[in-house]
């Protein structure tokens, strides 16, 4: 994944910066694990998700989705040319099954969220997504924090003058009401590693291509494939990559990517920056889960329209 791009935040009140808090890639987030140290490598039942919900909030299974290819497209990751860059097995994976998410019309998800911004480690962010690929629109509640449940955001490409309609919580709803923010702005970006135009399953298979492609240039590359592997419930096969040493050409020291092994999407991505001086353990840069993925719900535009009696936006 790509580094914050540190845009400042300047120019506007700082008492709007809530309107984005909490707005994510993505992604991606396991529930509960250690900010500070990345987990022992995922073995089976062992590597099941754990930690706290927001209250009331119910994790359904994720659906099937028949247009994929699950089984056969999964153990591609684990079948390599001893000759080849380790990498390569991940890589023909995100290739390959780059068309079958670009087929998904659309899903929901309960997205779970942690970053590091300019060194310091946010909380657990937890949302309600729904996400359309044409065109592209998306639309977030967030349920926890308590400082954040009940704001919301919505996107859709080509609308608004590309800018996307956010509002707060108490206060800042009577204030403020719904306003306008451009994605990359410095109070959208407050707080955030990445613009909300870069969240969903399908940015994040684009970015492990993206990353891949830069990381098979180069040596230095420990990759590891784990069966079994689980994300609530949810059986994966987990690949790991190590960069042992800090170079220019890297972006972490430590990264694994999910694949649910049942739909062939990238269901959790988690990445750790080297450690700041020898015998400190790893620190976490980010990491995003989707939970509960249903695919294909026949969204419109009215999912997408701030005038949706079902949303909030004053």
């Amino acid at each position: 994944m790509l580094r914050s791009r540190g845009i400042p935040c300047g120019g506007l009140p700082a008492v709007l910066a809530w309107v984005a808090w909490g707005l994510i890639v993505a992604v991606q987030v396991v529930l509960g694990a250690a900010p500070d140290a990345p987990a022992p490598a995922p073995s089976g039942a062992e590597a099941a998700a754990s930690g706290t919900k927001p209250a009331g909030s119910v994790y359904r299974l994720a659906e099937r989705v028949g247009l994929l290819a699950p089984n056969a497209a999964t153990a591609q990751l684990q079948v390599g040319d001893p000759n080849e860059h380790p990498l390569m097995p991940a890589l023909r994976w995100a290739r390959s099954g780059l068309a079958g998410v670009e087929k998904i019309a659309d899903y929901s998800a309960n997205l779970v969220s942690r970053e590091r911004v300019e060194g310091k480690l946010g909380e657990q962010e937890f949302f309600l997504a729904k996400i359309r690929h044409k065109p592209f629109s998306v639309y977030l509640r967030f349920d926890a924090p308590t400082s954040l449940k009940g704001q919301e955001v919505l996107f859709v490409d080509g609308a608004n003058e590309g800018k996307m309609w956010a509002h707060g919580v108490g206060v800042q709803r009577t204030l403020f009401k719904t306003v306008s923010l451009r994605p990359d702005g410095p109070i959208a970006m407050h707080g955030q590693r990445y613009p909300l135009t870069e969240i969903g399953l399908l940015n994040l298979t684009h970015r492990l291509i993206e990353v891949g492609e830069q990381d098979i240039k180069y040596g230095e590359c420990e990759v590891k494939f784990f069966k079994g592997a689980k994300i609530n419930d949810r059986v994966c096969t987990c690949t790991q990559v190590i960069h042992p040493v800090p170079r220019r050409n890297f972006l972490f020291h430590l990264a694994r990517v999910f694949v649910d092994d049942e739909l062939n999407l990238p269901i959790r991505y988690e990445s750790y920056d080297w450690p700041k001086k020898e015998g400190d353990a790893p620190e976490l840069l980010e990491e995003y889960t989707y939970l509960n993925i249903k695919l294909n719900n026949g969204f419109t535009d009215k999912d997408f329209d701030v005038h949706n009696p079902q949303y909030h936006f004053p």
